[in-house]
């Protein structure tokens, strides 16, 4: 059975075939991303896909899982390419005070764009009326909202489906957030209501072709938070989707190159995405469009104006600057990627990229006329930082030849001129990464820098090397992000505001999540559920994961013993005899390393992907019917008591081929409570593996 990925970029639309059983890339293709056709980038994934199983021989039965990312949500809004949008306030309950939380004002969304929706105001009965007076004000999209839908949407509902039953594209708050906050839940479900109409557009024209390849397996579509969901809920939540192309090479270093603790840098041909990983979980950080807070929680990515491709810009002297502008926007090739003689007699130009940009940047024009690009790729061909076999090697006599003519125009030596388009280049992503370490807390001296993208080794080798830093460069770097989504797990988050939540209120919650999850299409087999309670803002937050039932028909290639245990190893980064196998459920086994009594674990699964990261752990193996025993004495255990009061310890709890994280909890008996659930059901011989880690208080 093979898994299809699909990651459209904003230069090539990138298709892989993994191996569902094995989990390797078995083949790839890489096409222009088609933004001038009249299905949009639609039309490229299809042609992706299709060219994909022509070349592999590849049979439409064979394809399990199908997903692609996508740029749409994301660049619509940072365009002001929306929809006029219509918000129908709900003031059945709250008269004044509801409009006035409702009735948004209008900001910026994008350069000369603001984003001003037209409002109407209902109360209950009157719905057909607000709908009406929206569609003929121009709206094209409409988003309902109420205070309190959260707890009661049965109002919001009804006219959400009113409006659908108009054939008008239509959100709801409680659809988007099921947060309080009526303001910004209000905000978000506008912005979501704007992009609505292209989205759904794309999605059913993406899955309509699907279908007609003979495709069985449902489509699905990357999230922001590196899950996937299924064209139904693209339909309510295409905001979803904000992010999707970072996220998906981010998930290719969860999932494929099993990146537990870095800084993960994908680096294109424009720009670079820096991401923080940290116990093998990928940071968050709530969203913000046009300065305003949103509900959505995103991956925290910062994006940087300098990649493989960037071009140079001249100053006094010297160099000014490496990009924002690059050789793909400009439409010119990398000298490093031509032959020697293209270089041969041309001449240096400066010139504007687009006209809007300053005319500084430089180019070289070759005899026949045309342009060729000085990029930070060239220049890493050319003092031989770009290994033999990564995608970025070219031909460094033609990057030399080139930055020969460019150091004799702009007063520098050839290789100091190259070194200083490495320096400058480095020194955005180190200013990036020093940040993450800081925000996060890391360890600046165990960062390990990741690499991924087709930019990746024009890039990162030099900047860690410069920083002092251990790095590599991922597996299948150049498709790194198709590799992501291909490998994604369907994702769903419930978030509640309660006050101080009772150990049933946390049960409900995670069974909702569960549930949401298994409705979109996980086997129930594979779903986890991880809780945080945030008792600051009275916010509790379930995330569930876990792979498509379809996906997972396919048979699985277990890796052995000993193979497991040097991918632990390699994990740990540690020496081979150092590490032994500690614990074990039927389908997790807990590696570790022993430190002062303790160990350094990773958990993995039985392909060798780590599921479980954690520092000075202590590993107890039970049964399911100790655990109501057992869990509350270790708890008090491993609790750390400080001048603020208890710290509960991390908690993960292992059963089967599940692993649960119980460590965002705020009590003992909220713990408990969980552990009895994630239990229940279990024969009362079965094992239990609980891997605790104390914090400080």
């Amino acid at each position: 059975m093979i898994r299809v990925g699909v990651d459209v970029g904003g230069t090539f639309t990138d298709v892989v075939a993994i191996d569902g059983s094995t989990r390797k890339l078995i083949a790839f293709i890489k096409i222009p991303t088609t933004h001038s056709a009249p299905e949009g980038v639609a039309a490229g994934i299809v042609e992706g896909i299709q060219a994909l199983l022509n070349a592999h021989n590849i049979a439409p039965a064979q394809v399990s899982f199908i997903a692609h990312s996508t740029t749409q949500a994301t660049n619509s809004l940072l365009e002001g390419d929306v929809a006029q949008v219509g918000v129908l306030g709900i003031t059945e309950r709250f008269g004044w005070l509801a409009r006035r939380q409702i009735a948004f004002p209008a900001f910026q969304l994008a350069a000369g764009v603001r984003f001003a929706p037209r409002f109407a105001f209902v109360r209950g009965g009157d719905g057909v009326r607000g709908i009406q007076a929206l569609a003929q004000s121009g709206a094209q999209s409409i988003a309902v909202s109420e205070p309190f839908a959260v707890d009661r949407p049965a109002n919001e509902a009804a006219l959400l489906s009113q409006a659908r039953d108009r054939s008008i594209f239509a959100t709801a708050g409680h659809e988007v957030s099921s947060m309080y906050g009526l303001r910004t839940r209000t905000r978000t479900a506008a912005l979501n209501a704007a992009i609505l109409p292209k989205m759904v557009q794309t999605a059913r024209m993406t899955a309509r072709a699907v279908s007609e390849a003979r495709i069985s397996a449902p489509l699905m579509i990357m999230r922001s938070d590196g899950g996937v969901m299924d064209v139904r809920e693209v339909e309510r939540r295409p905001i979803l989707t904000m992010l999707s192309g970072p996220a998906a090479g981010l998930a290719g270093a969860l999932l494929h190159d099993n990146v537990t603790d870095g800084i993960f840098i994908e680096v294109g041909g424009t720009s670079a995405d820096c991401s923080a990983i940290r116990a093998g979980m990928p940071q968050m950080r709530p969203a913000r469009i046009g300065g305003h807070r949103t509900m959505l929680r995103t991956l925290d990515v910062r994006t940087l104006g300098i990649a493989g491709g960037s071009m140079v810009r001249a100053g006094t002297g010297g160099i000014k600057d490496v990009g924002p502008r690059s050789a793909h926007i400009a439409g010119l090739k990398y000298a490093c990627f031509c032959r020697p003689d293209t270089i041969a007699g041309a001449s240096v130009v400066r010139f504007r990229p687009t006209p809007r940009d300053p005319d500084d940047y430089l180019a070289l024009e070759a005899l026949d006329g045309t342009r060729i690009a000085i990029t930070p790729t060239c220049a890493a061909n050319m003092l031989g930082y770009v290994p033999q076999d990564a995608f970025a090697r070219g031909d460094p006599q033609s990057a030399r030849a080139a930055f020969e003519l460019a150091a004799a125009t702009v007063g520098l030596d050839a290789e100091v001129l190259a070194r200083r388009v490495l320096e400058i280049s480095s020194d955005k992503v180190l200013a990036a990464v020093a940040e993450l370490i800081a925000d996060y807390e890391l360890d600046p001296n165990a960062v390990v820098i990741v690499g991924g993208g087709g930019g990746a080794a024009a890039l990162v080798p030099f900047a860690a090397q410069r920083s002092n830093r251990t790095f590599r460069l991922a597996r299948d770097a150049e498709v790194i992000s198709p590799v992501g989504v291909a490998l994604a797990l369907l994702r769903d988050v419930v978030e509640r505001t309660i006050v101080d939540p009772s150990a049933d209120d946390i049960v409900r919650i995670r069974r909702e999540a569960q549930d949401r999850i298994i409705a979109a299409g996980a086997a129930p087999q594979t779903v986890d559920v991880s809780i945080e309670i945030d008792t600051q803002r009275n916010l509790v937050r379930a995330t569930a994961s876990g792979a498509s039932a379809l996906a997972e028909g396919g048979g699985r290639v277990a890796l052995s013993g000993e193979e497991l245990a040097t991918t632990a190893a390699q994990l740990l980064r540690t020496d081979l005899a150092a590490v032994r196998a500690v614990a074990s459920t039927s389908g997790l086994t807990v590696f570790g390393s022993a430190r002062a009594g303790r160990y350094d674990v990773r958990v993995l699964d039985d392909m060798g992907v780590a599921r479980v990261s954690l520092s000075r752990a202590r590993v107890t193996t039970l049964t399911a019917e100790s655990v109501s025993r057992t869990l509350p004495d270790v708890i008090e255990e491993e609790t750390a008591f400080g001048d603020v009061g208890r710290a509960l310890p991390a908690i993960i709890l292992l059963h089967g081929a599940r692993s649960a994280d119980l460590g965002g909890l705020a009590s003992a008996q909220q713990v408990t409570a969980l552990a009895l659930e994630e239990v229940r059901g279990l024969e009362p011989a079965a094992r239990v593996v609980l891997l605790t880690s104390g914090r400080r208080a």
